[in-house]
């Protein structure tokens, strides 16, 4: 068994030290079962495991709560398994994401910020049981997180059951970089008191109790954190256009020489474009976002970033093991927050953050698409995008203006799905410019996206729909003949190509 007796500080609750299998026997068919993480980070992985095991030997199912995307050894383990029945709310796994989109796990999507509400308010059923991965339990009962804190704190209040993970690949010097908020519920809600990224504001640790630990497991198994791909030609062109895009708005007096604080959202996209602000002009820039990738650790290794706000140290395997090898001065600039607080738009609203988020695909009018594939294929989830979207002062969407190898554009005459409305879309970004859609009429934002936008090889298409779109309606507000809008993802599906 793994030795963690060094890690549970009051040493007259050892007697609840089991295995990961006896852990597994708490949780009965049937169950809510929540679990910590972010992004996959510091997420449970033995309990679950056998949790798996048990179901392939004993079918039954659960309800499954997370925060958000778990590693494999959670929805890929239970996925597998046929264990699950529902699942809130974000998800990345292929296993999983299968399940939803056959219709055999029931799944629900909801913005980062308000899933700690759901629970704490009864507006879903409150967690049986809770799985959290945790570094040390204090003489108290209390919980160290470990490389996330997602929505635990919500969850541990709400239930009477707590199985505790101690991970002895998370070293303990991540004790003290979390800041530990919670929110009430209305009336007795007050304002949060952040005012600046780094602000601390909370606690150092999870309020648990040893009342609600029912089991203690020992665990070695790290994070898998993600790879991401190297910095491609399109990467590199859209953080040249973004930096561009900056220097004006600095230039207008619309912000500062060291911007506002920046949120990026996850993947190979938003971390090239975080990486490009290394090579830039700016200093002394502040970060407010959910996900702490790679690119953002470089950008505190340049020198470049003051202070960092983050819900999840999310990096590729290479930068997880570079965070650790030099946790001591990361420690000083990054603070670790529940995701209530780090997507809250009370908090992205007052600070000014800029958004920067990865669109699956967005139309000649604005609306965005992040989550759907031709209108029904969930992909992973809205996460935090519509957080930081409404709320921002600059909300920014940027995607590769095709895909498929130029079988699909990105830019289409209407989205087949759309996750952010054009109320809340302020820059749209492409490999092949830029489109500012500040203060522009529907037609007027059109012509800019399809001109900034817009692949070459379809340019002419989208001009000629929207052409033929104001001629059919005589000028109607925001012109479309219905009959054609969604024909670009009907061309695709039976051809295999949007081009005509």
């Amino acid at each position: 068994m793994i030795d963690i007796a060094a890690r549970i500080r009051n040493q007259n609750y050892l007697s609840k030290v089991m295995t990961p299998e006896e852990a597994a026997m708490l949780i009965h068919p049937g169950d809510v079962v929540a679990v910590s993480g972010f992004t996959p980070a510091g997420y449970p992985k033995e309990v679950p495991l056998a949790l798996a095991k048990r179901m392939e030997k004993e079918p039954f199912q659960i309800t499954l709560y997370a925060g958000a995307s778990l590693g494999d050894e959670v929805d890929g383990a239970l996925a597998r398994a046929h264990g699950i029945s529902r699942r809130l709310a974000y998800q990345t796994n292929k296993d999983l994401r299968r399940q939803v989109n056959d219709g055999s796990v029931a799944y629900a999507d909801y913005h980062v910020s308000v899933f700690a509400q759901l629970i704490r308010q009864d507006f879903i059923r409150r967690p049986d049981v809770v799985i959290v991965e945790a570094v040390a339990i204090t003489e108290e009962g209390n919980l160290i997180p470990a490389t996330s804190i997602g929505t635990t704190p919500a969850m541990i209040a709400a239930c009477n059951k707590v199985i505790v993970e101690l991970n002895v690949t998370q070293p303990l010097s991540l004790e003290g970089m979390h800041d530990v908020y919670e929110v009430a519920n209305p009336p007795a809600r007050e304002p949060i008191p952040i005012c600046h990224a780094g602000d601390r504001i909370g606690k150092t640790w999870i309020t648990c109790g040893w009342d609600k630990i029912a089991a203690i497991v020992g665990s070695d198994i790290p994070d898998a954190p993600r790879s991401f791909k190297p910095v491609d030609e399109n990467g590199q062109r859209m953080g040249d256009h973004l930096l561009a895009f900056f220097r004006e708005e600095v230039r207008h007096g619309r912000l500062p020489k060291n911007l506002l604080p920046l949120q990026s959202g996850v993947g190979s996209v938003a971390n090239a474009v975080i990486q490009g602000l290394i090579q830039s002009e700016f200093e002394h820039l502040s970060i407010y976002t959910e996900v702490l990738q790679d690119g953002m650790l470089k950008l505190i290794d340049s020198g470049k970033a003051d202070a960092v706000s983050t819900a999840s140290i999310s990096a590729s395997p290479a930068g997880l093991k570079h965070f650790y090898d030099h946790i001591d001065t990361y420690r000083k600039k990054i603070v670790i927050r529940p995701q209530e607080i780090s997507n809250n738009p009370e908090v992205i609203r007052r600070l000014g953050v800029i958004s920067m988020n990865t669109a699956v695909e967005f139309d000649i009018y604005g609306q965005v698409n992040s989550t759907h594939l031709y209108g029904t294929r969930m992909l992973n989830g809205i996460g935090g995008s519509g957080d930081y979207a409404r709320a921002g002062y600059l909300t920014i969407f940027f995607t590769g203006s095709t895909a498929k190898d130029g079988a699909v554009s990105s830019v289409v005459p209407m989205c087949s799905h759309v996750d952010h409305p054009e109320h809340d879309v302020d820059i749209l970004c492409t490999e092949q410019g830029l489109a500012d859609l500040r203060g522009l009429s529907p037609v007027e934002r059109a012509r800019t996206i399809i001109a900034n936008c817009a692949h070459p090889d379809y340019k002419d298409q989208l001009t000629d729909y929207l052409d033929r779109a104001i001629a059919a309606t005589q000028g109607d507000h925001e012109p479309h003949i219905l009959a054609e809008a969604l024909s670009w993802h009907e061309r695709f599906k039976k051809t295999g190509s949007m081009k005509i």
